[in-house]
């Protein structure tokens, strides 16, 4: 089997994680990204709420898993200083120029999420399609 990828361009003024979880994947863990946001929202570690980072960042790093229940991403961006921040991608991560994401898709999983009270959190529940 040969390795199944989407590509996705964010244009100026796009939400990244909006624009990610309205694909619709069913199983799929993001490959590559790069690109810039204009704003940024991140929850760090042993955080509740998330915390704005507004001006112009570059996107270093993107990684996590996207399903049909919700996607789990983490990022690490530079702002115009190089000084760099990473953390959980929340709502509100605004592109600037451009996002170019590439994601491979897994066609025999199945990724979902369930809440898991040892956690708090809504945590992957991956199976193996038959």
């Amino acid at each position: 089997m040969s390795l199944q990828v989407q590509v996705l361009r964010l244009a100026p003024g796009e939400d990244l994680r909006a624009a990610l979880e309205a694909q619709e994947i069913a199983a799929g863990c993001i490959l590559s990204a790069v690109g810039s946001f204009s704003r940024v929202v991140l929850r760090y570690a042993q955080r509740t709420e998330g915390s704005a980072i507004e001006g112009p960042t570059e996107l270093l790093t993107l990684s996590g898993t996207l399903g049909r229940d919700g996607v789990h991403l983490h990022a690490s961006v530079s702002d115009a200083d190089g000084r760099v921040k990473g953390g959980h991608v929340m709502p509100g991560c605004i592109v600037r120029t451009t996002a170019e994401i590439v994601i491979a898709l897994l066609p025999q999983w199945e990724l979902g999420r369930a809440f898991d009270p040892a956690t708090g959190f809504k945590e992957l529940q991956a199976r193996r399609l038959p």
